[in-house]
């Protein structure tokens, strides 16, 4: 035929049509384990076993204690879009399994050898049928228990030109080990065990989610989660989000840690995964990956899983409102960490809970007034505030970093003789300075042992949160100098102060140009009046050069405020007083988010009286 004719069409041959659909269902080993377990989840199993070789490539095997498939049904299985779980449009719109295409058995046997045994409750035997001979599918009477059983053997054994795409025996064990996990996150209540080449895995006893979680994530994101649980009602039927968020301490270099289930099916979308990154953008910044798993639950009429043949996309029919519920839900566990033994360090073995009360405290919306005091970058607390404690501050004792003073314990003992009874761990949760460790942390003392506070960070979350507070209220104080603060300029920062003086003034910057190379500094922000003014302003036109004036309080509004309080931060060697290192404490027991800096650092941790008798054996 020459070029310039048309080409003919014609049909295609059957068994082409099967293996071009199979493309779509069946793409490496993993995908025939995720397609099996669904059906067997689907078919009620509380017990499933999967057995690989050679990375799943030679065999597969899968077998389960679901309900089985009636003798006469076996070989509609295996057929092209069969299946019990739709049986019309209406169906389709309220989609209550993990399958519901009929393409899984089908497309599996079109680019493999398949046997499949099962057996229900009524059976006297089992059934086999196999299209392991040339000459199609055989059924036979077969040993077996109440169930399923399903033998995969040398995935596109006819299609070599595919094979040839597989990875390494390894690569693909790994892909088939992450849609293991990915099931058994979904079921707790289901046993599962994997071997590949005859060496046991995994195998998970049935319980509850956080053992699981336990099991499949590892120590690190089990002792760094705040468990969560969501509902609301405003979106047709209600919704309901529950599962676990780590802690920003532990985060990841990838995104490899991240599970999102929709009506207990896996998905990948992008509105899920954007909701749950914005809400981390307070306290993760940067290439770090938050770590998660989440479930989703909501009437299967607000969501289209029918959008893709590996049924890992959905479509939401209110995606606004469902992006907003997970946002808030998400970012409000996170801002009130109440999770007891969540709060960690990585290398620590002590006691690290996070104190129980915060969410006293962010309940009650104590919001104290405060006077700024310049000489230090802490906002001292009012007479309000003060009456909030019931009692007096020890006297301002300074304590040197190298020891501690008699004077100094006397005042500790002073201030416990005053409590009249009160519960400070109820009021005070992270306690009373003790002293001040090489002018970087803060060590106190609470009811339940020591905690080390890093001062610079956690002073850096607390002016994060009350300059984002007021730029949302647009109620941010100004500071004007009384001698203004001028510097040499480059061309580039006097266009930026032309260009761009709105935004400046909703910062609470008054910057004027003076000359061709000479800005001035008429007023900063109250909150930031100890900060090296300069290097301030200079900072923050770099950020708006950097991002567009246009978007550096939208998209990269966090970003931007991190630099602010990052500035005004007290810093290290600078040495605090006694009432200055317990007003920091106060101030970070009435802050949300208040156990991370804005850069996702942890700002504290907990030594428990338990771990401290370890260390000197006692009772032992």
């Amino acid at each position: 035929m020459s070029e310039d004719q048309p080409r003919r069409i014609r049909p295609l041959p059957d068994q082409l049509i099967s293996q071009i659909a199979a493309g779509e269902v069946v793409e490496r080993p993993a995908s025939v384990v995720k397609e099996l377990l669904e059906n067997a989840l689907d078919a009620g199993a509380s017990r499933i076993d999967i057995k690989l070789e050679e990375g799943g490539v030679k065999r597969i095997v899968i077998t389960d204690n679901g309900s089985g498939i009636p003798a006469d049904q076996m070989p509609l299985a295996v057929a092209r879009h069969a299946t019990s779980k739709i049986a019309s449009l209406n169906d389709l719109e309220n989609v209550s399994t993990l399958g519901f295409r009929g393409e899984a058995l089908a497309s599996i046997a079109s680019v493999a050898q398949l046997e499949l045994t099962s057996r229900t409750a009524d059976a006297s035997h089992a059934t086999r049928l196999s299209n392991l001979a040339s000459s199609g599918w055989e059924a036979s009477p077969a040993a077996g228990g109440i169930g399923t059983s399903l033998d995969v053997q040398e995935l596109y054994y006819n299609t070599p030109a595919r094979r040839k795409f597989l990875k390494s025996e390894q690569t693909e064990l790994g892909h088939c080990l992450e849609a293991f996990r990915r099931i058994a996150l979904s079921r707790p209540d289901v046993a599962m065990s994997l071997t590949h080449n005859g060496r046991v895995l995994q195998h998970l006893n049935p319980g509850s989610a956080q053992q699981r979680v336990l099991q499949l994530l590892g120590d690190e994101f089990a002792s760094a989660n705040l468990s969560l649980a969501e509902s609301a009602g405003g979106i047709s039927h209600g919704l309901q989000l529950h599962g676990f968020v780590g802690l920003p301490t532990a985060s990841r270099a990838s995104a490899s840690a991240q599970y999102f289930f929709v009506n207990g099916r896996y998905v990948r979308d992008k509105l899920l995964v954007h909701a749950v990154r914005a809400a981390y953008q307070d306290v993760l910044h940067g290439e770090r990956h938050p770590a998660y798993v989440l479930a989703l639950e909501l009437d299967p009429q607000l969501v289209d899983v029918n959008v893709h043949p590996s049924k890992t996309e959905v479509r939401f029919r209110e995606a606004r409102g469902i992006h907003q519920f997970v946002f808030h839900a998400v970012s409000q566990t996170l801002a009130q960490g109440t999770k007891s033994g969540a709060h960690a360090e990585a290398n620590s073995s002590a006691d690290k809970s996070t104190f129980d009360n915060l969410s006293q405290l962010e309940a009650t919306r104590f919001k104290p007034e405060f006077t700024h005091q310049s000489t230090l970058g802490i906002a001292q607390p009012t007479a309000a505030y003060g009456s909030l404690f019931g009692q007096n501050f020890p006297q301002s004792t300074h304590i040197a970093p190298t020891g501690f003073s008699t004077p100094y314990s006397q005042a500790f003992q002073q201030n416990d003789a005053q409590a009249d009874g009160t519960d400070q761990a109820t009021e005070f949760p992270l306690g009373f300075a003790l002293a001040q460790l090489h002018g970087i942390y803060i060590l106190a003392q609470n009811t339940r042992g020591l905690v080390l506070v890093d001062m610079h960070a956690a002073h850096e979350r607390i002016l994060y949160e009350q300059i984002k507070n007021s730029l949302d209220a647009h109620t941010i104080q100004v500071q004007t100098l009384l001698i203004p603060v001028t510097f040499y300029a480059e061309a580039r920062e006097i266009g930026i102060v032309q260009e761009s003086g709105n935004v400046l003034q909703q910062l609470g910057f008054d910057i004027a140009v003076m000359s061709p190379t000479t800005l001035a500094i008429r007023a900063i922000p109250a909150l930031l009046a100890d900060a090296d003014a300069a290097t301030l302003a200079r900072d923050v036109l770099r950020d708006i050069e950097s991002w567009g004036a246009s978007r550096v309080l939208t998209e990269h509004r966090n970003e931007l405020l991190g630099t602010l309080a990052c500035h005004s931060a007290v810093r290290a060697n600078r040495k605090l007083t006694l009432d200055e290192m317990n007003a920091l404490l106060r101030q970070m027991e009435a802050t949300e988010r208040a156990d991370q800096c804005n850069h996702g650092r942890p700002t504290w941790t907990q030594w428990a009286l338990s771990d401290l008798d370890k260390l000197f054996m006692r009772g032992q």
